[in-house]
């Protein structure tokens, strides 16, 4: 009874594990990409000379700095770790939604921004469209204007007690007796 359970039991997490598989896409990507095998393969392998090479018998030190085969081996490795980190990112990920709706609208109030700065016309309109249009201002009065101080008579003593002198006769607009 006990070991029928456990294959129940066993069979139920191994397809939780295939159902697990089927839903994660880096394990997909990991089960069924060949040049990814190949990559980890040959990082594993060159990883493993270079290991050999650094435990040769040669002291450590040595051959890190001198030793041009294990420079070659170890530069293989990182090449073939480097293409499987980008084969393992370039996975089928969640799709995510491309927000350039963001990005777009940054550089328009970017560019609008640097239009109204430099541009006198555009900061003009712009400011007739928040402000309305800019009035000319003519000043006129609405105050009647002033009366003229009535000129004394002729030969009237003024205030001074000297009487005005009499007005030339051919200056224009004096009326002529």
């Amino acid at each position: 009874m006990k070991k029928k359970k456990k294959a129940a039991v066993a069979g139920a997490t191994a397809v939780e594990a295939v159902d697990a598989v089927k839903s994660n896409p880096y394990l997909q990507k990991v089960a069924t990409d060949g040049d990814l095998h190949d990559n980890v393969r040959v990082a594993y392998e060159s990883a493993r000379t270079a290991y050999e090479r650094l435990a040769s018998g040669k002291s450590p030190s040595k051959a890190v700095l001198e030793d041009k085969k294990l420079h070659a081996n170890l530069a293989t490795a990182a090449a073939a770790l480097k293409d499987v980190g980008y084969a393992l990112a370039d996975a089928p990920a969640k799709k995510k939604k491309k927000r350039r709706l963001g990005r777009k609208l940054l550089v328009l109030v970017a560019g609008a921004g640097v239009a109204v700065a430099v541009s006198s016309d555009v900061r003009n309109k712009l400011l007739d469209l928040l402000f309305g249009a800019e009035e000319e201002f003519d000043y006129t009065s609405t105050t009647a204007p002033a009366t003229p101080v009535p000129s004394p008579a002729p030969g009237a003593p003024t205030a001074s007690g000297v009487p005005p002198a009499p007005p030339a006769a051919d200056a224009p607009g004096t009326p002529t007796t």
